[in-house]
């Protein structure tokens, strides 16, 4: 290349593709082919990134109604830890319930929220949300009827309904129930409801079904299977401003709205390509996290897992790309109540996935943290074991975290030990310890439920994850 910048007319360019030939100014066919497999490689690994999101719902719906035998109008409810092992980075001490509906299917939706401390609400298809419910939601936890429109369904206002409408068809409908009481917590769930606004007068009961035991998966789908999901729910949703482009850099790879997937294989091979880089490139976005303001104190390793600057994923002059793909490859879901904002409600997420001196934890080495006295929460707060390929809990057959509401052994001082290894520590107490599986790695999230003033103002600070082995 020219130091101007210019491309020779003949001659050869070297680049990160190798040398790239012109011949009179026009690439070589050995060129143009070499061009057109990166760029159409480049453009699926950015479309696995855009796609995440969205694909975390298809997956589970998809489990929903395969796995569960759960209707797109039924709840399904996750109590125990081993309900939970398929869901991306849940917390192990709080009830779930959850359901994808379609609204092309049922018109207008009805979710009713009993009265009592719940947070939640819903979400379209990519994770934005149409509204919080509980705690956090216009009820301010008295419950209420929440009634959700279709992207194409008439503006409606009925009194008493809390009236959103939803930009695609399909729906996530959200629950967490926060009364430590299991009589109490039984009956918010049994009060969760969701039914066609058609069938107001007379809905059907709700029914509440269990996973039972029964093995499932809500990570993404990989190789192939992700592109054939994704051209699925690109035919059914409306396409919206914002991924057009996105949606035009799929069509040399055989993705388009409204026409058959047919790959060639040389489709096939870029795109199966294109979602293992582009979950390596998840990986290393996730837990690297390269964003200003990631750290929660400038000395520890703890970090905000959710970088959102708004829960619609924009920032004033751009989508946040980066901090979307960052939370929707290692979690689900996102809410006014889950952005750490308001003081004595709501939740806050700090994760680590590095030790003290910065290190990559490793699921063959025993660990500790040690969490001072008088942790800032109104409610409660809990510490998590992920496995870091999953993103799921680190499936060890035993409960995969601890919290403040676990009979744990405290230290004089009023602090708390944890251990993290795949033995229990010599001479501690095993309601200390979290098991994690040599050969691997893990990431931890550090939950506060209801964070109050001396989290906010960074008074109290959290130690970090230190080997002791």
């Amino acid at each position: 290349m020219a130091p101007d910048g210019h491309l020779p007319t003949t001659g050869s360019v070297a680049s990160r593709l190798g040398n790239l030939e012109l011949q009179n100014g026009f690439p070589t066919p050995a060129t143009i082919e070499k061009v057109f497999d990166d760029l159409d490689f480049q453009r699926g690994c950015q479309a696995y990134l855009w796609a995440l999101p969205l694909m975390a719902m298809v997956q589970w719906q998809q489990e929903h109604l395969a796995k569960f035998g759960a209707g797109k109008f039924d709840y399904v409810d996750y109590l125990s830890f081993q309900d939970k092992l398929g869901l991306l980075t849940a917390n192990a001490t709080t009830p779930y319930i959850m359901a994808f509906p379609n609204l092309k299917e049922s018109g207008p939706l009805v979710l009713e929220i009993p009265a009592g401390p719940t947070a939640g609400g819903c979400t379209d298809f990519w994770q934005r949300p149409i509204t919080d419910s509980g705690q956090t939601g216009p009820d301010k936890g008295a419950g209420g009827r929440y009634l959700i429109l279709g992207p194409d369904d008439p503006d409606i206002a009925p009194d008493g309904y809390f009236v959103f409408r939803s930009p695609t068809v399909n729906i996530w409908s959200a629950h967490r129930v926060l009364d430590p009481d299991p009589a109490k917590a039984r009956a918010l769930i049994e009060g969760l409801r969701i039914y066609p606004y058609a069938e107001r007068e007379r809905p059907s009961p709700t029914r509440h079904v269990s996973p039972a035991g029964r093995p499932w998966s809500g990570e993404q789908p990989r190789g192939l299977a992700y592109w054939e999901s994704l051209k699925k729910i690109i035919d059914e949703e409306p396409v919206h401003q914002r991924d057009r482009m996105m949606l035009g850099m799929l069509q040399p790879l055989g993705i388009e709205k409204g026409k058959p997937f047919s790959p060639t294989p040389r489709q096939r091979t870029l795109l199966a390509d294109a979602a293992m880089a582009g979950e390596v490139m998840a990986r290393a976005i996730a837990y690297q996290k390269r964003f200003v303001g990631a750290k929660i104190w400038p000395d520890r390793r703890w970090e905000k897992s959710l970088l959102l600057a708004e829960t619609n994923q924009e920032a004033p002059h751009h989508t946040q790309f980066d901090e979307r793909t960052s939370w929707f490859y290692e979690a689900v879901g996102v809410s006014v109540g889950m952005m750490g904002r308001a003081v004595g409600v709501g939740q806050v997420y700090l994760e680590a996935a590095k030790d003290r001196a910065g290190h990559w934890l490793d699921g063959g080495r025993t660990y500790r943290l040690t969490v001072p006295r008088d942790v800032p929460v109104a409610q409660f707060w809990s510490v998590t074991v992920y496995d870091n390929e999953t993103r799921c809990f680190v499936d060890t057959g035993v409960q995969p975290d601890r919290s403040s509401r676990d009979p744990i052994t405290t230290n004089p001082d009023g602090s708390v030990d944890l251990f993290f290894g795949p033995r229990a520590p010599s001479g501690r107490p095993e309601s200390n310890w979290i098991r994690t599986l040599p050969g691997k790695g893990w990431f931890s999230y550090f939950r506060l439920y209801g964070p109050m003033a001396a989290y906010f103002d960074r008074s109290w600070v959290l130690g970090d994850i230190e080997p002791v082995d």
